[in-house]
């Protein structure tokens, strides 16, 4: 069955989306529409806001700094958010951008910043945050967007969790052991994902978080990886093991 003829651009709104409702669109997104991409008056494009699904809307242009979409019908309904909680150290600038984009490409339903002993940031732009996250979301045909949680301590991140969640631990400390044997043994069920600092973690945080029960230590193999490597390549481990990837899911 040949791919419907749709639209080529995504666009992210924050209002509901319902049928011949039209949104008014923010300023920056008007230049994108009119200016960067050159749309004209009943131009169509997909639009989500994370609840409603997507939907074809058309441009209703008035002048080249207003406009506003118009949806016109819906072409998928709303995904449910991904049950994968990604809790990982936070990086600097166009590092932690690209590390958020990827994990929202992987699946990541829920972002939580975990300050350690060595995290490189200790405050974050929770805005630029969500903003990286909603890039890849418009670039990549996701509807659901994931959660994204003020930074927190590494304790206060463990306490968090509920207990029947598995947490993998990404430790550069463990036995060069296969990744996917280890997570392929393990009970599937509700997942999170820790990835700590460029200078690891110290003792006793690893002994905290070898404390939890429900935990589960893997190594990402013989080489160094920098933290946003190690995101990319613990996330396809974990999906294709015990997330979504198997059971051939969006």
């Amino acid at each position: 069955m040949p791919a419907p003829d749709l639209p080529r651009y995504r666009l992210h709104l924050d209002a509901s989306l319902t049928e011949a409702r039209p949104v008014p669109l923010a300023r920056e997104q008007v230049n994108y529409l009119l200016n960067v991409l050159r749309l004209k008056d009943g131009d169509e494009v997909l639009a989500f806001n994370g609840r409603d699904g997507e939907w074809v809307a058309a441009l209703v242009a008035a002048g080249r700094k207003q406009a506003d979409l118009k949806p016109l019908r819906q072409v998928r309904p709303q995904t449910p958010q991904p049950d994968l909680h990604y809790l990982f150290a936070p990086l600097k600038y166009a590092r932690l951008d690209y590390m958020a984009q990827k994990a929202v490409e992987m699946g990541a339903g829920l972002l939580q910043p975990v300050l350690t002993r060595h995290t490189q940031v200790s405050r974050l732009n929770l805005d630029r945050l969500k903003a990286n996250a909603i890039e890849a979301a418009e670039q990549c045909g996701i509807l659901a967007l994931p959660e994204i949680r003020p930074e927190l301590s590494l304790e206060a991140a463990l306490s968090a969790l509920e207990p029947e969640r598995l947490l993998v631990f990404c430790d550069e400390e463990t036995e060069h052991d296969s990744p996917v044997a280890t997570l392929a043994a393990a009970k599937p069920g509700p997942l999170a994902l820790l990835i700590g600092p460029e200078g690891g973690f110290d003792e006793a945080e690893r002994k905290r978080v070898l404390g939890r029960p429900n935990t589960l230590r893997i190594s990402l193999g013989p080489r160094i990886l920098r933290a946003d490597t190690a995101a990319v390549a613990a996330l396809a481990l974990l999906q294709a093991t015990l997330g979504d990837w198997p059971q051939g899911k969006n």
